[in-house]
């Protein structure tokens, strides 16, 4: 007789007095766990059978055949045949067998499984891992609870199925899914069937978690140091603290010990460097570097902080390191205060010094130190408009240079009138008092002094819109006209001290501030208004700025008697500034400041942009800067500094990525001066990215001082969501390259293995 069930209580077929098969098709059995009075909540445990054919006995068996499935909570199990034990809670699969918990899947032609410990093996079985993508083979798996899992001589890859380039090989295997950890022991790394990488004991992130253990060793070389193996240590020492140990083995000068610390508390976090190169086997002398970053909160609103490098000697960075960007490094900051911030007013204390790496061929002033400093700003609204104020007072020291202690007082209000629909006036009124008081190595036997200037300022600018419809979009055109008014009283400075002051370049946010100058030092004399025209069109539909230009200019009615540089003339009219920057279309951006003097009919400074990228992993920049003079400021004894003018600058900078054939990418660099004749940075590289692996080689050449250049190797193996081999190019591409993308980008994961 056949008939149709729906789902029963496996407790009334054990209620029967004699066996009674029953047979069903596409029949439901609800394996009842309450049957067995254990208390464990019912949804969790509760499991649910479809067949296309069910038998149940008197003793408590049950046998399912044909489309078998069993559901409990987040389990499900598929089999060609099932049997159940409802006494003990075990099951029996046969035939082709799933496992699946979550998006993971495990087959098997054979599983043995407890419903309430969740304990069982799968012989032969190939599994599939939806943390990472990650699979494998096994000749054993050992269901240890939900969670846990460990295989016998296993396979595991995140090759897509059919394409198995890379292959992790290991005599165990073990799964945690609670830490999302994976841990083998006896492990190979093989790629192309190569074996490349061996390690007693491995453990692999499946996620984010960190571990402790070795890092893939990173392999490359300089000119300046040889071939290079650094060999890194990760240790998690706590959820809120680890620790990078990185011996690196540089051929022709020997091993350099680089340590790294970072903590993260509650109320403070930080991190220190500790780098030793014992013995250079070039310089025969010690090197080391050390970096300490610590911030403090002390109390509600007071935090304290410590910003200290050092390192034993001035060719340091030129020597060791692998990037331009670290080689540049001229002055170290040393320092520690506190900062105090409340609603309405804020006060800073900083101890600030420095130590300045001289290029001989190149020598730099050395910046002088703060000994301290002291700051406090201030801010409340008064009848409708603000007050402000802000002062200052540091205590300047140099080893052969004039030492002072300066004051620095400076209140100011203004009125803003703001018409959310036309546009804005802001007069604005200050005073700026500045106290010298002169101290050691005062050679010219200066006395104490000071100044007091008030300054009177007005902005304003205008916003008119219009709808406009250009190339079959819809835009909201803008024309934002802007005057700024300045007037300062001239007063003979030449007496006074310069400590940190230094003539602004003329740009667009110079031209809208009240001092052209840097530093409490030198206060400009003015009396002069600044015209400057912004049009910008603004995407209906996005509401994005597609296309900004901007033109302004300066006019003085008397001319400026206040310069630490030479005046190019007095005409009372400055250079024209004009700024133009926008999305020319879907594929191009462009980017470009011109600086045009009126007085010389000449063109003092221009910067061009263009960036060209169709679709991720393409883009082409192009670059051009020329400036007709530079000027160069030294440092002389009484506290002066000269600005002496030098060559122009005229550069080349051309970067991009883009594929060439098949797989093949080819990424770079090449910035040129011409007035130097000569290369400041190159980088020449090859991607090569499959479904599951990715191989970089890049070389990079750049200039470490005035005649001497390093030139550095990368290479590196990448396989996707495990490890990387080699070293690591991405920081110096991305910075490099405008634009720059991974070729085999993904979701971030940790995907550094820890080995034994």
């Amino acid at each position: 007789m056949r008939f149709r069930c729906k789902p029963i209580l496996l407790s009334l077929i054990a209620s029967f007095a004699t066996p009674l098969p029953v047979w069903a098709d596409e029949a439901a059995l609800r394996l009842d766990p309450t049957f067995h009075n254990q208390p464990r909540p019912q949804e969790a445990t509760a499991a649910f059978v479809t067949a296309d054919h069910l038998e149940g006995q008197k003793n408590g068996q049950m046998e399912a055949t044909g489309n078998v499935t069993l559901r409990q909570y987040d389990q499900t199990l598929s089999a060609d045949r099932l049997r159940y034990d409802e006494n003990t809670r075990d099951v029996e699969a046969d035939g082709k067998v799933r496992f699946q918990q979550g998006n993971s899947t495990l087959d098997s032609p054979h599983l043995k499984l407890n419903l309430d410990t969740h304990i069982g093996e799968m012989q032969q079985p190939s599994y599939y891992l939806a943390e990472n993508g990650g699979r494998g083979q096994a000749d054993m798996l050992h269901i240890q609870d939900k969670q846990h899992y460990q295989l016998d001589n296993a396979g595991y890859t995140t090759c897509p199925a059919g394409k198995t380039d890379w292959a992790l090989t290991t005599g165990t295997l073990e799964i945690d899914q609670a830490l999302q950890i994976g841990e083998a022991h006896n492990a190979w790394v093989h790629f192309k069937g190569v074996p490349i990488l061996y390690s007693p004991w491995m453990d692999f992130p499946l996620g984010h978690q960190r571990k402790t253990g070795f890092l893939a060793p990173i392999f490359g070389g300089t000119t300046k140091g040889g071939t290079e193996l650094t060999i890194p240590f990760y240790w998690n020492i706590a959820p809120n603290m680890d620790a990078t140990l990185s011996p690196r083995i540089i051929s022709k000068r020997g091993v350099q010990f680089n340590n790294e610390f970072r903590y993260l508390e509650p109320g403070a976090r930080g991190e220190v460097r500790v780098d030793v190169l014992p013995n250079d086997a070039l310089t025969n002398r010690n090197r080391a570097r050390v970096a300490l970053k610590h911030q403090q909160t002390v109390l509600s609103g007071t935090t304290a902080f410590v910003n200290f490098n050092r390192v034993t000697d001035d060719a340091y960075f030129r020597d060791l390191a692998d990037a331009v960007n670290t080689t540049s490094q001229v002055n170290l900051v040393q320092e520690a205060g506190v900062v105090y911030s409340a609603s309405w007013w804020n006060a800073a204390l900083r101890l600030q010094r420095y130590q300045t790496l001289q290029d001989p061929l190149a020598p730099i002033a050395v910046p002088y130190a703060r000994l301290p400093q002291i700051a406090v700003n201030a801010y409340q609204p008064v009848a409708g408009g603000s007050f402000s104020l802000s002062g200052e007072y540091v205590s300047f020291s140099h080893p052969t240079s004039l030492n002072a202690q300066r004051l620095v007082i400076n209140p100011s209000f203004s009125y803003p009138l703001l018409n959310s629909i036309w546009g804005y006036l802001t007069p604005k009124l200050s005073l700026h008092s500045t106290h010298y008081s002169m101290g050691a190595n005062n050679l010219s036997n200066a006395p104490n002094a000071s100044r007091t200037l008030p300054i009177f300022s007005v902005d304003s600018g205008l916003t008119f819109e219009r709808d406009l419809q250009l190339l079959g979009d819809k835009f909201i055109h803008t024309l934002e006209p802007r005057a700024f008014y300045v007037f300062i009283p001239y007063q003979n400075q030449s007496l006074l001290p310069n400590f940190d002051t230094a003539q602004a370049d003329f740009s667009f946010v110079q031209m809208f501030s009240e001092n052209r100058f840097f530093g409490s030092d030198r206060i400009g004399d003015a009396n002069q208004l600044t015209l400057a025209m912004t049009s910008r069109l603004i995407s209906e539909r996005s509401g994005a700025e597609r296309f900004r230009v901007t033109l302004g200019q300066r006019f003085s009615f008397s001319p400026p008697q206040v310069n630490l540089v030479a005046p190019t003339s007095n005409t009372g009219r400055s250079d024209i500034l004009l700024g133009l920057a926008g999305q020319v279309d879907k594929l191009w951006y462009m980017d470009g400041e011109f600086q045009f003097d009126p007085n010389q009919s000449k063109t003092q400074r221009y910067n061009l942009t263009a960036r060209y990228r169709p679709e991720p992993g393409k883009v082409l920049n192009l670059g051009y800067r020329f400036t007709r003079d530079a000027l160069v400021g030294t440092l002389v004894p009484g506290g002066t500094t000269i600005y002496t003018p030098i060559g122009g600058l005229r550069q080349v900078d051309v970067s991009g990525q883009w594929p060439l054939s098949g797989r093949w990418h080819a990424v770079g660099r090449w910035n040129y001066s011409l007035q130097e004749k000569r290369l400041l940075d190159s980088i020449m590289g090859l991607e090569y990215n499959q479904s599951c692996w990715t191989f970089r080689l890049v070389a990079q050449r750049f200039t470490t001082s005035t005649l001497q250049s390093n030139s550095g190797l990368f290479v590196q193996l990448e396989l996707n969501d495990f490890m990387k081999v080699g070293s690591d190019p991405l920081v110096m591409l991305k910075r490099s390259v405008v634009g720059y993308e991974k070729t085999n980008e993904k979701p971030d994961l940790v995907t550094t293995p820890v080995l034994r």
